[in-house]
């Protein structure tokens, strides 16, 4: 096959504010957990598949299975759909509080 570029798991991408290695980043409607540091506009390679830990809004609880959402303007993970943008899933339960969540990225835009 001549047209395939890559698999797609990791997407190589101008970073749209500088990034840290581990950080959620939003490109449009691309998500994905950046797998290094990188300054606004440089390349920068995001894991857009895959079973990471996140931030999440410290004030919620979250079951296995429920669907995530990103909200940019907190940049942690939240169930709220309206204004943000959905990530994936839920893999492990996180109370309320609490700060971090680990979520499976679900690929698609």
């Amino acid at each position: 096959m001549r047209n395939f570029i890559q698999p797609g798991n990791t997407l190589t991408l101008p970073a749209p504010a500088d990034v840290l290695s581990g950080a959620g980043v939003l490109i449009g409607s691309i998500f994905g957990v950046a797998n290094g540091d990188a300054v606004s506009g440089e390349p920068v390679d995001l894991d857009v598949v895959g079973v990471f830990e996140l931030p999440k809004i410290s004030a919620l609880a979250i079951a296995i299975g429920d669907k995530v959402y990103w909200q940019a303007a907190e940049a942690a993970v939240s169930k709220t759909a309206s204004g943000n943008t959905y990530i994936g899933v839920a893999v492990s339960a996180a109370a309320n509080p609490s700060a971090k969540v680990q979520i499976r990225l679900n690929g698609s835009f």
